[in-house]
């Protein structure tokens, strides 16, 4: 199993930056596609990034491209979310997620919860206006 553990959360304001860190725990980490998710209070559960786990792939929710930049390094098996002038509406908790990669390649199959197979347990961001 794949145990993604979630750090880097915090309070920020309108338009700083915050890097979330997603430490996984299987020696066979850099075999997996990674990603995140958030959600806010009262709100659905939306997609925001991934990355397949050769790295050639990335893919962003479009409210995040260009402020948000999703990297791996798997000798640390770490993924990492660096977010950029957050805005208030990016308030949410954010889930590292993993799954076994698969053959489809498009933005619809990684912004889709179910092809994820591990959950972190989320960490919280809280943007102030």
């Amino acid at each position: 199993q794949v145990r993604p553990v979630e750090s880097g959360g915090g309070l920020v304001q309108a338009g700083g930056s915050l890097r979330l860190s997603c430490a996984a725990s299987r020696s066979t980490f850099s075999y997996y596609d990674m990603g995140w998710f958030r959600q806010a209070p009262g709100k659905e559960r939306e997609f925001v990034a991934a990355i397949r786990w050769s790295t050639t792939n990335t893919y962003y929710e479009d409210s995040v491209k260009g402020r948000f930049t999703i990297s791996r390094d798997n000798a640390k098996n770490t993924v990492y979310l660096q977010m950029n002038s957050l805005k208030p509406e990016d308030a949410a908790v954010y889930y590292c997620v993993a799954a076994r990669p698969d053959s489809c390649l498009t933005y619809g199959c990684y912004a889709t919860p179910s092809k994820y197979d591990y959950w972190g347990q989320g960490t919280q961001v809280t943007v102030s206006s």
